[in-house]
């Protein structure tokens, strides 16, 4: 499955056929091709690409050795893609075409502990009637003496966000190659400069 890895620029709106349409800018690559991984080898067959600068002092020498072995300068972030053999030494943005169906993947902003309602859109209580400090909080949570215990999974406070989060069949509207941009329709997880991930998409093709 073809892929590059980019950074959230932001988002704006560009016009397509007489309408504006919000794109969200990513600047993906280049991206140097690091190792090739084979079935005689590894056991599978994948292809792992590099992405950002960095400061050699930032890596350890078993990093530093695996990126000399192909003669890459450092970078910031390593990732495989399973069957996928691109031509040449890097991966650019062209990779991907206008109209191309593709799937984002990054991390989501972190919100930190948030109670039942922010996390998980719960009603709350009533907000009159004699309620006291009832108004945003879970209700019950558990059943009888039997089983006695809180099944997991049960919806409660807690941290939210700061998850990996993948939004499947996202549009490429247009491609730029002279500046490493690409712009995909719609929204994509993430703060802006935060690491995203571009696959082909898996459901939706062309």
């Amino acid at each position: 499955m073809k892929g590059i890895l980019g950074t959230k620029i932001g988002m704006t709106q560009i016009w397509k056929d007489d309408r504006a349409v919000p794109v969200t800018v990513i600047l993906a690559g280049p991206c140097p091709v690091v190792q090739r991984k084979t079935n005689e080898v590894d056991g599978y067959e994948a292809v792992q690409i590099g992405f950002g600068d960095r400061k050699e002092k930032g890596l350890n020498k078993p990093q530093l050795g695996h990126l000399k072995k192909g003669d890459i300068s450092p970078v910031r972030y390593l990732r495989e893609f399973r069957d996928f053999s691109p031509e040449g030494d890097e991966v650019r943005v062209d990779v991907f075409g206008e109209g191309e169906k593709i799937d984002v993947t990054g991390t989501s902003k972190g919100k930190g502990f948030q109670g039942v309602m922010k996390r998980w859109n719960f009603a709350g209580g009533p907000a009159s009637h004699g309620a006291k400090k009832w108004h945003r909080r879970p209700g019950s949570i558990g059943q009888r003496k039997t089983p006695g215990r809180v099944y997991k999974g049960k919806k409660m406070a807690g941290h939210m966000g700061d998850e990996r989060v993948t939004v499947q069949n996202l549009e490429v509207v247009e491609v730029r190659p002279d500046e490493n941009l690409i712009l995909v329709k719609g929204a994509v997880p993430g703060a802006n400069g935060g690491l995203v991930i571009l696959r082909g998409a898996v459901k939706g093709g062309q």
